[in-house]
């Protein structure tokens, strides 16, 4: 299955690079926070108790986390973000730019600006957070800084609000990127699609099932999905555990690609990290239920993990979790889904694959080196 080509190394577009493509894979932009995450609560904080946790980490967050994930795929990523001048913002800055890979060339450091920071407290398999912080000052992002500069590139990875239309999205689309939405909680209540006139300039569009429900007045996931393909080419609904459904209105094809099931530690950022996967696939040209599968799974090996930016995994977790599954294929028939559904990986990963399982996250803001 595998060759002498190293995980890290690895780079899932290099069959469709050719000369004169864009040297960015994927732009975006967004809030960096720091997240601080504690896990192992048997039940939530009670008043006027002090609580302990048997686990914490604390990494980037906000849009980090996509960035982080979309790098660890070996994607060419580029950001453009404001980060405060305190401790936080130096530790996130330098997270992502050395220890990820990622561009910060669009991103600000903003004098007098303090990192936000999110709070976030896993247990029962949900979460609990705690945010502090401000809207970074007017004029950050003034060129050459901010989404108003974003480079060429292959892809965009955009954050829909409602009524809120931003301006880089169709820019973005106009010069060549495909364009993947998501959307968060409307808290407007009005669920109304035409508050999305982004959505235009759309590739693939990847709500969640309630989200998707609610903005198409469905009462089933899978109906809904194949509703928004009258207003965006292709569409992306996660259904949690029961897995991922998908319809593109241009062809027809529909494909849905059951959970994979865990023990999650801390679901911060799976979201992210399920675009993260789907952007991959569908750069390197896969067929959808493929593109669906990868998502899915590296959503699935980060939730076993603390925090966001840090759970993320990159080609060495999938390939170590490919390694693990086809080991175990002469014990109990677990894993017999997973071995047809995943097949495709056999010929893609590069190896050795290490040990299973990996460990990411760490629990502090940095050791001295």
């Amino acid at each position: 299955m595998h060759d002498a080509r190293s995980c890290a190394g690895f780079d899932p577009l290099a069959a469709v690079r050719g000369p004169g493509g864009p040297d960015c894979d994927v732009f975006l932009t967004g809030t960096v926070f720091l997240d601080i995450v504690f896990t192992g609560l048997g039940t939530a904080p009670q008043r006027g108790s002090e609580t302990w946790a048997s686990g914490m980490g604390s990494s980037p967050g906000g849009v980090a986390n996509m960035a982080a994930a979309l790098a660890r795929l070996g994607l060419r990523t580029s950001l453009a973000a404001a980060f405060g001048d305190d401790k936080y913002g130096e530790y996130c800055w330098e997270t992502l730019e050395r220890g990820e890979g990622i561009d910060l060339s669009r991103s600000r450091m903003v004098p007098g600006w303090h990192s936000p920071v999110t709070v976030s407290m896993a247990y029962e398999g949900e979460r609990t957070m705690v945010t502090h912080g401000h809207d970074a000052p007017p004029g950050w992002d003034t060129p050459p800084y901010g989404p108003g500069s974003a480079p060429p590139a292959r892809s965009c990875v955009a954050s829909l609000r409602p009524g809120q239309p931003q301006e880089w999205i169709g820019r973005a689309a106009r010069g060549g990127a495909l364009v993947f939405a998501d959307v968060g909680w409307d808290d407007t209540g009005a669920w109304d699609l035409a508050e999305l006139p982004d959505l235009a300039h759309c590739s693939a569009f990847l709500p969640n099932a309630t989200e998707a429900m609610r903005y198409t007045r469905t009462d089933c996931p899978r109906a809904a999905a194949r509703a928004l393909t009258e207003v965006v080419p292709l569409a992306v609904v996660t259904m949690g555990a029961e897995g991922v459904y998908a319809a593109d209105g241009r062809t027809g094809e529909t494909a849905e690609v059951p959970g994979i099931v865990v023990d999650a530690l801390d679901t911060t950022g799976a979201g992210d990290v399920f675009t993260a996967g789907f952007v991959a696939g569908t750069l390197a040209g896969w067929p959808l239920a493929d593109r669906l599968a990868l998502a899915g799974l590296t959503a699935a090996l980060s939730v076993q993990e603390f925090g966001g930016s840090l759970s993320a995994p990159g080609w060495g977790e999938v390939a170590a979790w490919w390694s693990y599954v086809r080991s175990s294929a002469s014990g109990p028939e677990v894993y017999d889904r997973e071995l047809r559904r995943y097949g495709f990986l056999a010929g893609l990963l590069p190896g050795p694959a290490p040990g299973w399982p990996r460990r990411r996250a760490v629990p502090t803001l940095g050791f001295r080196g």
